[in-house]
């Protein structure tokens, strides 16, 4: 029985790594980081989303999911933050693995995401219409 409950527990342990959870960055953290231009965002809301209002500087995965290599940095210890909706979201995940994929590793999620991001007040940018 304490096999079973060892392999059980380490199972878990198991699953838990492998899911792919990612270490939560705080709306004050990226608003410092967008300031000083440390990191690269990623908005996965959708390119309608991303037109109405997006972190500055943020890509918007929609447009560019195809060809991420191309738009992320050289460096792989580049922070990547990759943001959705809000706390229950969970399509951040897209963009934070296929980041990971391609070997970067110093990828983060701002859970707060589009919603907690206008709920501070903080500025966004507008895709413009060309």
């Amino acid at each position: 029985m304490k096999k079973l409950l060892a392999l059980a527990a380490s199972l878990a342990i198991s699953v838990s790594v492998f899911a792919g959870e990612y270490p939560d960055i705080s709306i004050k953290e990226v608003k410092a980081l967008v300031a000083a231009k440390k990191a690269v965002f990623i908005d996965v809301n959708g390119t309608e989303s991303y037109a109405k209002g997006h972190v500055p500087g943020a890509l918007d995965f929609d447009a560019i999911e195809n060809d991420l290599a191309k738009s992320l940095p050289a460096d792989k210890s580049t922070l990547i933050v990759a943001y959705c909706g809000g706390p229950r979201c969970k399509a951040y995940k897209a963009a934070a693995e296929a980041a990971e994929k391609l070997g970067y590793k110093n990828v983060k999620h701002m859970s707060a995401g589009i919603s907690g991001w206008n709920a501070a007040g903080e500025k966004t940018e507008k895709k413009s219409k060309k």
